[in-house]
C-alpha cells in the first residue's frame, strides 16, 4: 500500500557480459524480426534494459519512474514508455480472461524460475511485447465466432472442446510448449490501445516456440488472433533474482 513493485530486466547479452557467471546459457536477445506466413512480422526492437513499475496509485508510480531515470542519467536514456492499467480484473481489452492457464502463485516459483544449481538461479527470461488491437474488426465479430478465435468461452473461460486447430488456445498451448507465467496489461486510450504481453519462463524455448507457433512457422497457418492484434514491439530480458542485484 502506497509502494512500488519493481522488475529489472536486462538484454541477455549485456547481462552475459556484466555477471558471465550468472547467464544462462544460449539465451539471447530478440535480435531479429520473425517473418511468419501471409507476410505477418513481429518485429525486433530489443533495447538494454526494462524496468517495470507497478503500484496501486499511478503518482507513486510517477515519482518512482522520474527517481529511477534521475538514477541512471548519464548512463541510460528511456527509448520507450508505455502506462498499463488493469481491466476487469482479469481480462485484456477483447474482453477475455487473460492468463487463464498461468501456473498458481504457489506452483509458479518452481515452474518460471532458474533452478537452484543453474547460472542465473533464481531468475527468469522474460518476453515482452506490445499488441495493438484492431478493436473496430474485434468488436464486429458474434460472439461465437470471437470465441472460436480464442479457444475458450469468453464469460468464464472454459476451453472449448471442439476448439479449432487455429485459436489462439490451441496454438500456444501450454501443455505442448511448456509452462510460463503471463501478467499481462493493457494500455492505450479509448482510440488507441491493445495489451502488453508480459511472459515469464525459466527457459527461452517455450517462449520462442510459442511464437514461431502463432506466426505460422510450425504448420497449420497463423494464429487465429494476430487477424485482429499485430506486434508492435519484441525484446528478451532475463531478469535476475533480486539477491543477485543486492549482492552485485
Amino acid at each position: 500500500m502506497g509502494g512500488v513493485n519493481l522488475v529489472a530486466g536486462f538484454r541477455p547479452e549485456l547481462w552475459r557480459e556484466a555477471a558471465p557467471d550468472a547467464a544462462p546459457a544460449g539465451l539471447e536477445g530478440f535480435n531479429a524480426d520473425i517473418v511468419g506466413v501471409e507476410g505477418f512480422v513481429m518485429p525486433a526492437t530489443q533495447h538494454d534494459a526494462v524496468l517495470w513499475i507497478s503500484g496501486a496509485a499511478y503518482d507513486v508510480i510517477f515519482d518512482v519512474s522520474r527517481a529511477a531515470i534521475a538514477e541512471l542519467h548519464g548512463l541510460a536514456t528511456v527509448a520507450d514508455e508505455t502506462s498499463s492499467w488493469p481491466y476487469r480484473h482479469d481480462r485484456d481489452l477483447t474482453g477475455f480472461v487473460d492468463g487463464t492457464e498461468n501456473p498458481t502463485l504457489i506452483e509458479a516459483p518452481e515452474l518460471v524460475l532458474v533452478p537452484e544449481g543453474s547460472p542465473g538461479s533464481g531468475g527468469t527470461v522474460l518476453l515482452l511485447q506490445k499488441w495493438e488491437h484492431d478493436s473496430a474488426a474485434w468488436e464486429s465479430l458474434p460472439l461465437e465466432e470471437q470465441e472460436a478465435v480464442m479457444g475458450r468461452t469468453k464469460l468464464d473461460s472454459v476451453e472449448l472442446d471442439d476448439r479449432p486447430a487455429d485459436s489462439h488456445a490451441a496454438m500456444t498451448d501450454q501443455d505442448r510448449f511448456g509452462k510460463i507465467f503471463r501478467r499481462n496489461m493493457p494500455y492505450g486510450t479509448v482510440t488507441g490501445h491493445g495489451t502488453m504481453f508480459v511472459g515469464f519462463s525459466a527457459e527461452q524455448r517455450p517462449l520462442v516456440a510459442m511464437l514461431e507457433s502463432m506466426a505460422g512457422l510450425a504448420g497449420g497457418g497463423r494464429d487465429a488472433l494476430t487477424r485482429y492484434t499485430r506486434a508492435l514491439t519484441g525484446a528478451y530480458y532475463f531478469v535476475p533474482s533480486a539477491e543477485r542485484l543486492r549482492g552485485g
